[in-house]
């Protein structure tokens, strides 16, 4: 082959790795040929989609053959009816990811630079660097955003900033108060996005709500999704709120049918569905309890977590403790490339996934201490 195409590249994403998602059931079952998998590596809802949702989409199936409205006229009612904000300030996603994207291509160029946290997602890394632009990530204090240093490391080349809250994957996160004095500290030419993906799963007073912070502050974005306490990740759905300019510029490159026909209606369902979000929060609460006793009982340390996940350490190398998971049928998430090496991120399950997770856990702890034991 004469031509090099990965040369040929944008310099940016010839030095990106591909984004590395939880491993699929189907592939442990191909690799290992079990059965009776659980997932716990994805941020998932357990619940399965909301039922409501799921009619939706029944309905909806004979009209396949049709494209999608390309402006999404009746979500974004849905969404500004829920939240209170108006239409134009709305920009719809292929999942919340697809909006980070539309932010940086927007926003961002060669000669200017994003910023986030240390531990934050990983994304924002690789829509930042797919464009050619500079990033820095700001050493996290707890396992969280140091946004005192965030506001201190600002530069005249600063044009986006990304703020997890609460943060993936260490589930830490900010007061209002807290946010509040960030934002007060950013020039109003920088765009700051206030990540709120697992925002409904969130029960602490002093804890913000990005979209009462629009009014105050011009230059905010808050992102969400419909993929983690709505269920319905599959169909990939999410979105922004801004500032109606923000949000105009955001809709110029968006591409119209992002938003399939079948999300659409999904998750006018599922906005609908207060039932169903509140059993997810419940189930979610209790999981995590369950959780934290368990590591406590087996004194694991771990990141106090709001999200519905958690990040344990497991005192080695997280990866041969996930391989040896995998032997188990239990698929959760190492957070090396997050500069986590001893770090399993764990979603929460339904109470029968926890109990098997725990079991294989400290199976495989137990197995490891002997050898570890022998070994010395």
């Amino acid at each position: 082959m004469a031509c090099d195409y990965i040369e040929l590249a944008n310099k940016g994403v010839q030095g990106l790795q591909p984004y590395q998602p939880g491993k699929p059931v189907e592939e442990l079952e191909r690799e290992l040929g079990i059965s009776n998998i659980v997932k716990l590596a994805s941020n998932e809802n357990p619940l399965g989609p909301s039922p409501k949702a799921l009619a939706a989409i029944r309905n909806q199936m004979p009209e396949l053959t049709r494209y999608p409205d390309g402006n999404a006229f009746r979500l974004k009612q849905a969404i500004a009816d829920k939240l209170n904000v108006a239409i134009d300030q709305i920009t719809l996603g292929n999942g919340s990811n697809d909006v980070l994207e539309l932010i940086a291509r927007s926003y961002l160029t060669a000669h200017s630079a994003s910023m986030y946290s240390q531990h934050a997602f990983a994304v924002y890394p690789i829509v930042t660097q797919a464009i050619g632009a500079q990033h820095i990530a700001v050493p996290a204090v707890n396992w969280g955003h140091d946004l005192d240093a965030m506001a201190e490391a600002i530069t005249d080349k600063t044009r986006v900033i990304f703020v997890a809250n609460p943060n993936n994957p260490t589930g830490t996160w900010l007061s209002e108060n807290a946010v509040r004095t960030f934002l007060d500290k950013v020039p109003e030419r920088i765009i700051v996005v206030l990540d709120e993906a697992y925002t409904e799963y969130v029960d602490q007073p002093d804890f913000p709500n990005g979209i009462s912070l629009l009014s105050d502050y011009p230059n905010l974005v808050v992102t969400r999704t419909f993929s983690k306490a709505y269920g319905l990740a599959g169909l990939r759905i999410g979105y922004s709120v801004s500032h109606p300019q923000v949000a105009d510029i955001l809709n110029r490159i968006r591409q119209p049918f992002n938003a399939n026909l079948l999300a659409q209606e999904a998750a006018i369902a599922a906005l609908s569905d207060d039932e169903y979000l509140v059993k997810s929060v419940q189930v979610n609460a209790e999981g995590m309890a369950y959780l934290e006793a368990e590591f406590n009982r087996m004194g694991l340390d771990y990141i106090p977590s709001v999200g519905n996940f958690i990040s344990v350490d497991v005192g080695q190398p997280a990866g041969s403790v996930d391989d040896a998971l995998l032997q188990e049928g239990v698929i959760v998430r190492p957070v090396a490339p997050y500069q986590m090496p001893n770090h399993l991120r764990v979603s929460i399950g339904t109470m029968e996934e926890n109990q098997r997770f725990i079991a294989a856990l400290e199976r495989v702890l137990t197995i490891s201490g002997t050898e570890n034991e022998q070994g010395e």
